[in-house]
C-alpha cells in the first residue's frame, strides 16, 4: 500500500483550455486518461477559388490524438504562398477528393494535450512548428494537431506572431542547404530571391553555418540582407548579374525558378555543386495529367535534367520541398532564440479576417509576411 501511495504522488495532472490530462509512468506501468475538445473554430476550404471561398466555422471536428501527436491551442499562424496557391487549386490532383480542407502549415501556441507516447513536450508549454505540405488538416484553427517531431519549444525571446512566421520557410531552406547540399563552413552559397521568407531564412542559415553568402533580391531588401550577414546583395534587375556576382558557388538555392534564374544558377556553380529550385514540377504536372500520368512524367523530367546538368556542368540538380525535420527545427529554434534567424512580419490580421489576408496576398498589396492571430 505504501508503494502504491508513493507512486500515486507521482501522478501529473494538467488542465488547459477545456482539456484535462492525467498521466503516470514508470519502467513497468504507463496509463493515461484525457478528455479534449471535440469541435473548434476553423477555416474551411470547401472548394477551390478566390479568397471568398474561405469559411470560418465554429463546429469543425477535432480528430482524436494518435499516440505520437500533440494538440496545440493555436495563437498565431502565418499565410504562406502554398496556402494561397492551394486555395486557388494548386495540388488539386491530390486534395480535391479530400475537400473540405483546413489550410495553414505554420503554428505557434500552447500544448493543450499530448498522445500517450509523447515524451518531450508537456501540457501548457509554448511551442512552434510546421506541418508537411500535404497535410489535410492544417493550422487555421483554434486547435491544431501535429506530430511530436513537428514541434519544438517556442523561442522565449520572440512572440507567437514572430514565431509563427518562421518554421515552414526556414525548414524549406534547411532541407535545401543542410539535407541536400550539406553546406559546410567556408563554402560559398548563392540565394536567388533572398528577399522572400524562404530566401531570407536561407541567407541566415548559411551565414550561421559559416558560409560566404551572396543573394539577389528586390532593391528594398538589399540593406536587410547585408545586415543579416550576406557579403553581396544585388538588385535582380541589374545588368550582367553573372559577371557581378563573385566567383563560383558550392550551392545555389533558387526561390524564383524561372528559365533565366535557372541558367544563372547553373552557370555560377562549381563542379560538384548543387542547384536547388523551389519550383519543381511534380504538383503542376500531376494537376495537368492526373496522378497516374503526372507523377511519372515529373520523375522523367527531373531525371532528364539531372543527367543533362551532370554531364554538361558536373553539378547536381534538385527540386526541393519542405519536410518536417526535428533536428532542423531545433537548430532553427536555437538561432531564433539567439536573434540570428527571423522572418519579419509585415502585417497581422485576426483569423476572422482570413479572407482579407488572402486577398491582400493575391493582389500583392502586402509583399511581406502576413500572420493570422487567433484570440
Amino acid at each position: 500500500m505504501r508503494s502504491l501511495l508513493l507512486r500515486f504522488k507521482q501522478l501529473k495532472v494538467s488542465t488547459s483550455n477545456n482539456s484535462i490530462e492525467l498521466r503516470y509512468s514508470s519502467n513497468r506501468l504507463a496509463f493515461g486518461i484525457r478528455s479534449i475538445v471535440t469541435t473548434c473554430r476553423a477555416v474551411l476550404l470547401q472548394r477551390f477559388g478566390g479568397a471568398d471561398v474561405l469559411q470560418l466555422r465554429d463546429d469543425v471536428r477535432v480528430p482524436d490524438l494518435k499516440s505520437n501527436e500533440v494538440l496545440v491551442r493555436v495563437r498565431a499562424v502565418s499565410v504562406n504562398p502554398l496556402d494561397t496557391r492551394m486555395r486557388a487549386g494548386y495540388g488539386r490532383s491530390l486534395f480535391e477528393s479530400l475537400l473540405p480542407l483546413v489550410l495553414g502549415r505554420d503554428v505557434s501556441g500552447e500544448v493543450a494535450a499530448v498522445g500517450a507516447s509523447v515524451q518531450t513536450l508537456n501540457v501548457g508549454q509554448e511551442v512552434f512548428g510546421a506541418l508537411h505540405p500535404t497535410a489535410v488538416r492544417g493550422t487555421y484553427a483554434d486547435y491544431a494537431i501535429l506530430a511530436e517531431d513537428q514541434l519544438a519549444p517556442k523561442p522565449s525571446t520572440i512572440s507567437h506572431v514572430e514565431a509563427a512566421a518562421i518554421p515552414f520557410a526556414a525548414l524549406t531552406a534547411w532541407r535545401a542547404l543542410k539535407s541536400t547540399a550539406r553546406i559546410t563552413e567556408g563554402q560559398r552559397v548563392l540565394v536567388v530571391g533572398g528577399g522572400g521568407a524562404v530566401g531570407f531564412s536561407a541567407v541566415q542559415l548559411a551565414v550561421a553555418a559559416g558560409c560566404a553568402v551572396s543573394a539577389t533580391c528586390e532593391r528594398e531588401s538589399i540593406e536587410r540582407l547585408l545586415a543579416a550577414g550576406a557579403e553581396q546583395a544585388l538588385d535582380y534587375t541589374a545588368e550582367d548579374l553573372e559577371g557581378t556576382l563573385k566567383g563560383k558557388y558550392n550551392a545555389v538555392l533558387d526561390t524564383i525558378g524561372i528559365q533565366q534564374t535557372e541558367r544563372l544558377g547553373i552557370n555560377l556553380l562549381k563542379r560538384g555543386g548543387h542547384y536547388m529550385t523551389l519550383q519543381g514540377e511534380s504538383a503542376s504536372l500531376a494537376d495537368k495529367y492526373g496522378l497516374a500520368v503526372g507523377l511519372p512524367t515529373a520523375t522523367a523530367v527531373l531525371l532528364k535534367k539531372q543527367f543533362q546538368y551532370r554531364s554538361s556542368h558536373g553539378i547536381e540538380y534538385w527540386w526541393t520541398y519542405m519536410r518536417t525535420d526535428a533536428e532542423g527545427l531545433d537548430e532553427i529554434r536555437r538561432l531564433a532564440e539567439a536573434g540570428k534567424l527571423k522572418v519579419p512580419v509585415e502585417k497581422t490580421f485576426p483569423i476572422t479576417q482570413v479572407g482579407e489576408a488572402h486577398d491582400a496576398k493575391d493582389k500583392r498589396i502586402i509583399p511581406g509576411k502576413v500572420v493570422l492571430e487567433v484570440d
